[in-house]
This record gives C-alpha cells, sequence and structure tokens, in this order.
C-alpha cells in the first residue's frame, strides 16, 4: 500500500491517469490508438526520434518527433470499454485529436486485404458508446481529421477506401463467425449481405465508441484501418499495417502544418 489517498469517483495514479499511467505534461495533442500493444512500437519506429513513456495494463504509450511535429501514441487494446478509459484519461491530460490506426474486415468484395479505410463515420452496434449517448447520437469523424487522412492517404499513393464502419463488441458470433461448436443464431447467417446492404465498408470493435466520445466532449477524432479479412471472399492476411501507421503519421503533419488543401 503506498498510503496515497485518492477519490473513488476520480481515481488517480501516482498522481497520474489512473490507468494509463501518465500524467499531464507527458503527451502532445495528438495521440494515434492502435489497439494492438505491438503496433506502439512499430508507429514510434517510423518517427525521426521516440521515447518509451508507460506500460500499464494494456496501455502502453511512446512520444516522439515526426518530421518537426510532437506525436505520441497508445495502445487501447481490444473494443470500446477499452477506448472509453483511454479517451476520458487522454481528455484530462490535454490531448484534443486522436486517430485510431487498426485492422478491420471488409464487407465488399472490392476492398481488398491489405486496403486501407478511413472512416467517414461509425455505425453504432458497440455497446459502450450507448452508456454515454442516446442512440440517435453521432458517431461521426471530426471533417478536418478526416480530409487530413485522406490527403495522406493520396501523398503516400496507398490504396484506399472511404465510407461507413461498423463498429461491434464481439469478434466471433457478432460478425457472423461461428463460435464454439459451430453457433451462429439464425438472424446472424446473412451478416455479410446485412452489413453490405446497409452501405457499410468495414467492421471492428473501436471506431464508434471513440468517434462518440471525441464528438461528445469537442474532441477531434478520426479512424484509418487496415483490412486483414475479407469476409465476401474470406481471404485473410495481416496486410497494411505500415501503410496504415504512414497515413495517420502523415495526417498529423499535415493538421500541425496547416497543408490540408482540400
Amino acid at each position: 500500500m503506498s498510503g496515497e489517498r485518492v477519490s473513488a469517483s476520480q481515481p488517480t495514479h501516482m498522481g497520474g491517469a489512473y490507468h494509463l499511467g501518465l500524467r499531464q505534461g507527458d503527451l502532445p495533442r495528438y495521440v494515434l490508438l492502435p489497439g494492438d500493444l505491438d503496433r506502439v512500437a512499430k508507429i514510434a519506429s517510423m518517427w525521426d526520434s521516440s521515447t518509451p513513456l508507460s506500460r500499464r495494463r494494456q496501455y502502453v504509450s511512446f512520444r516522439g518527433r515526426y518530421k518537426g511535429v510532437d506525436i505520441s501514441a497508445l495502445s487501447t487494446g481490444i473494443g470500446g470499454p477499452a477506448v472509453s478509459i483511454a479517451v476520458e484519461e487522454l481528455a484530462r491530460l490535454g490531448v484534443d485529436t486522436m486517430i485510431r490506426v487498426g485492422s478491420c474486415g471488409s464487407v465488399r468484395g472490392d476492398v481488398k486485404v491489405g486496403d486501407l479505410v478511413i472512416t467517414k463515420a461509425a455505425v453504432r452496434f458497440d455497446g459502450a458508446s450507448s452508456a454515454y449517448t442516446p442512440p440517435g447520437y453521432p458517431a461521426s469523424a471530426d471533417p478536418v481529421v478526416y480530409l487530413a487522412l485522406i490527403e495522406a492517404a493520396e501523398t503516400l499513393g496507398v490504396r484506399y477506401h472511404t465510407g461507413l464502419t461498423a463498429t461491434f463488441d464481439a469478434f466471433y458470433v457478432a460478425q457472423g463467425r461461428p463460435g464454439y461448436k459451430g453457433y451462429l443464431p439464425r438472424t446472424l447467417r446473412s451478416w455479410v449481405e446485412d452489413m453490405a446492404s446497409l452501405n457499410v465498408v468495414n467492421v471492428e470493435m473501436e471506431a464508434a465508441t471513440l468517434l462518440t466520445l471525441t464528438n461528445l466532449y469537442g474532441l477531434r477524432g478520426g479512424v484509418v484501418c487496415s483490412v486483414f479479412a475479407n469476409r465476401v471472399t474470406d481471404e485473410f492476411g495481416e496486410l497494411g499495417e505500415a501503410d496504415a501507421i504512414m497515413v495517420a503519421n502523415e495526417a498529423v503533419r499535415i493538421l500541425e502544418q496547416g497543408e490540408l488543401r482540400r
């Protein structure tokens, strides 16, 4: 026991953010948010300089410089509840621009494994965002961040798509994959077709929570994901990760240096 007395409603850890293990001044305004803990080091390896900050639970963080811009990265782990914690504590630390750098599945045949998807808005099939706002509340990307991600992708010449992202709390059954012993409710057996009929481009597990909360708190949020799975063709491969990282890094530079041309 450290003897530290803190509020149960506003807990802290060693005077800093309770879950992230970070303090005021540790982070610049820009944070990239991969789910995967190992992706944080990959992101930082593309910067001009980097320093590891903290590793607490699933939240691993680095800070650095990219083309003259202060930048940071923090892993969130999987799912909306973990993202909501990250957004809450990052906002308290002064971060105002958060870009998810993730992986996803495509529900369109032309959105191939290794392509990128830049989210315009998310369909809220998650539960975490509903803990904060009513069902009709928008989970939309900040328009300037969205355009910066597109411009970065164009500048880098990577293959990308834009559109609607559907966010789910579960990876298997909720996304139309058979569960243990082949369990799959009849209502989910046409899941891929149902998503496509909603004009959804891709599916994942964090975007809606991030974008709902950044809208709610007056922050800027964006999402770029690499396609690992094509649910139409049943192809799978962990491809496009480096492209997503490069696009996110370059988008931060564009935002900071005011070079958005669109």
